[in-house]
């Protein structure tokens, strides 16, 4: 490993909710731990503002009025979102999900020494930072790739794959996915057809159909239409699919695809039941863009199930040769099937202006922004 003759510091975002609803972020110079074992520090290059950043670094806090400094922004939230976060009130969290850059430093255990001087995708949870401290066994090595090329290489590509993988452990041909013009949603798209997975997308705009048609997708539903439920029950019926991903989560959005599940159900039924159909009907949620109650209705009998999905738990459930296999296909596919893009990029230091936090905050599709550290 490096000699470690001097500790390594450098700026990381912090944030802080406190009871009064003051919600702060700011960066901080902060020095490294030495790594141990396992780990290996990243010289962080470039990591990207995921919704999943967003639910802690934004939230729904009024940022159009807020107090602005030079690496420092004092927003306020109110209730009922500042009670529903109760849990965090005084805790000063880091943020980051994911990123991209060189190996500067590693434990002593054979993966993480293997790893030093190379490029790679990690998952610190602080990657919103100039350095972070990672674990060896979910760093991704980029080879020949830049670090802005994989700094999106773990969670959507991920994500996408552990779809079709739940969706065939749990005998399903199709699936369902709103927000489909996401980021996201467009590596599931290429991924289904890669599979021969059926999917169903649900977008909210017509250029939204028209951008997924365009990359072959078949099944593209418009929420906006006013015959959206018909066109829903068409699609459901010609894939099969009872089985759904939600990143919204408030709203009544799930409720209308386990009601249109029911109701392509109940039509093959041959006779009626006060139960409904036998079918079973499948809702996961794995986001909560909409921060509002999640709105259900009893329209879709007693055989259905609303569940959360994590990417971290879906991982340890798989195990490490299906979690090694995935990792190979994403970094064979990193230019193609799980390329992302961005709309801008932004220092430590600009991410915390107001000008970019009004414009990432809210997580319009195509926009994502992606923070380069060292700049």
């Amino acid at each position: 490993m490096q000699v470690w003759t001097m500790a390594i510091t450098g700026k990381q975002l912090f944030t802080t909710l406190e009871a009064d609803g003051s919600l702060t972020l700011e960066l901080d110079e902060v020095t490294v731990p030495e790594p141990q074992d396992n780990q290996v520090v990243v010289q962080m290059e470039a990591a990207p503002i995921n919704p999943s950043d967003l639910a802690i670094l934004t939230s729904k806090a009024d940022f159009e009025n807020a107090e602005y400094a030079p690496g420092r922004v004092v927003a306020k939230l109110d209730e009922p979102w500042l009670s529903g976060l109760r849990g965090r009130h005084g805790q000063r969290l880091v943020a980051g999900n994911e990123g991209a850059g060189v190996v500067v430093a590693t434990g002593d255990a054979p993966m993480a020494k293997a790893l030093m001087g190379q490029r790679v995708a990690c998952v610190p949870g602080h990657a919103f930072s100039q350095y972070a401290l990672a674990q060896a066994h979910l760093c991704l090595p980029l080879g020949e790739h830049s670090s802005e090329a994989g700094a999106s290489a773990f969670v959507n590509p991920m994500t996408a794959l552990g779809f079709v993988e739940t969706a065939k452990a749990e005998g399903h041909g199709a699936i369902l996915h709103l927000a489909a013009a996401s980021n996201l949603g467009q590596m599931l798209n290429r991924v289904c057809q890669e599979d021969g997975m059926k999917l169903v997308n649900i977008v909210r705009r017509e250029s939204q159909v028209e951008l997924l048609r365009s990359q072959g997708a078949e099944y593209v539903v418009n929420s906006s239409d006013e015959d959206f439920m018909a066109q829903l029950r068409a699609a459901i019926d010609a894939t099969g699919a009872f089985l759904g991903f939600d990143p919204i989560g408030g709203g009544t959005m799930t409720d209308a695809c386990l009601a249109a599940m029911e109701q392509v159900a109940a039509s093959k039924m041959s006779e009626y039941s006060r139960y409904g159909s036998t079918q079973d009907k499948k809702m996961y949620m794995y986001g909560r863009l909409d921060l509002n109650p999640t709105i259900l209705t009893p329209r879709y009998g007693l055989q259905w199930t609303i569940s959360g999905w994590l990417l971290t738990p879906f991982l340890q459930r798989a195990g490490l040769p299906t979690l090694i296999a995935m990792r190979q296909r994403v970094l064979e596919n990193l230019g193609t099937t799980f390329a992302s893009s961005y709309k801008a990029r932004v220092s430590l230091e600009q991410m915390l202006t107001k000008e970019a936090i009004l414009d990432y905050q809210q997580m319009k599709t195509g926009e994502k922004y992606l923070v380069t550290p060292q700049a």
